[in-house]
């Protein structure tokens, strides 16, 4: 699944049939995608995470591997635009797994992520949370995270289950202990008023979100360190397995995870503790749920396609920072892995 580059078109077609892109895995791919700026990620991830390719139906979706199939053996119909070709990328994309070919079960897709996902958000965020109400919101929020992480994993390599099991409550036990010890800290600090108390416990989901982000990725993609991911060459032949390639996506996608929660877990409720002093919302109580629900989905929204776009998803590496037997493999100076997201 390759990133689009900011200046690129489409994929251009002559009579039908001409390729001037190579494919990498059997996805679109040129120069400029490959390497490809932030906002040329940021654009094609936007495309993934379109909630829309969640009702793509089963005869849909095989249209356009079909369509994607006879453009890389230049068999295309006349007629064929680069929108369409495009759109049955994005469809592509956002639905079959770039290293399995098989379907992402719908809520562990990344266009599936801030749908099922933003309830749990609201959950975390709510205020006056008790020890029983942190735990099980913090249960169901890395839940849905291994899941997610398992999904979208660099899967050149199979995992064994023990290894989900060992990230799933690795990720729970980190994110529900440092979410109940804080929890209990702030409500000891007797000094705080009220107003600030508050306003600090809603705060404390980030921590220990981001902290059990960490945890979830590395141990849910532990195996990767020990048994290497597939690097390939330009033309999308494997060189060889690389633990070094695998250290590097595991560091670029656990950032990813922490950046993801902080404008989620900030932005709204600094936003809600103006918005609740607003005297239409004093007197509309009931409305506070619904705008609470909102900026946590439009934050969501936002803060999703800007993680996962500061790093390419088929990240490249340099031969030279490889392992030597991996270099003495290839003629090329740079290799193309897979992330993950």
């Amino acid at each position: 699944m390759n990133s689009h580059g900011s200046s690129l078109k489409g994929p251009h077609v002559n009579n039908g049939g001409g390729l001037v892109t190579f494919f990498i895995r059997g996805h679109l791919s040129d120069s400029a995608v490959k390497k490809g700026s932030f906002l040329g990620r940021l654009r094609h991830f936007i495309d993934v995470i379109d909630p829309s390719t969640l009702f793509v139906s089963e005869k849909r979706l095989k249209e356009c591997v079909k369509l994607l199939d006879d453009y890389k053996h230049g068999e295309l119909p006349p007629g064929v635009s680069d929108l369409q070709l495009w759109e049955a990328q994005k469809i592509k994309q956002a639905i079959i797994h770039p290293d399995t070919g098989e379907k992402i079960f719908m809520p562990f897709r990344m266009s599936g992520y801030v749908p099922f996902g933003t309830p749990i958000v609201i959950g975390l965020l709510l205020p006056n949370q008790t020890v029983v109400s942190t735990i099980i919101w913090q249960w169901l929020n890395q839940s849905h995270n291994a899941c997610v992480n398992f999904a979208n994993r660099n899967a050149t390599k199979p995992t064994p289950t023990s290894e989900f099991l060992q990230g799933y409550v690795g990720a729970v036990t980190s994110a529900v202990s440092i979410a109940v010890g804080l929890n209990v800290l702030i409500q000891k600090a007797n000094r705080l008023s009220p107003a600030t108390r508050m306003i600090i416990q809603r705060l404390v989901p980030f921590p220990a979100v981001a902290s059990a982000n960490i945890c979830n990725v590395g141990l849910m993609r532990h195996s990767e360190l020990s048994e290497g991911i597939d690097v390939l060459d330009d033309n999308g032949n494997v060189v060889g397995s690389s633990k070094i390639a695998a250290r590097h996506a595991i560091t670029e996608t656990a950032f990813t995870r922490v950046v993801l929660p902080m404008p989620i877990f900030v932005l709204p409720p600094i936003i809600m503790s103006y918005l609740e002093r607003l005297r239409f919302l004093q007197s509309n109580r009931r409305l506070l749920l619904p705008v609470h629900s909102l900026v946590c989905l439009v934050t969501f929204g936002l803060s999703l396609p800007v993680a996962i776009s500061l790093f390419p998803q088929m990240s490249q590496i340099e031969v030279s920072c490889l392992e030597p037997e991996i270099a003495m493999a290839t003629d090329c100076k740079v290799l193309t892995y897979n992330k993950g997201l």
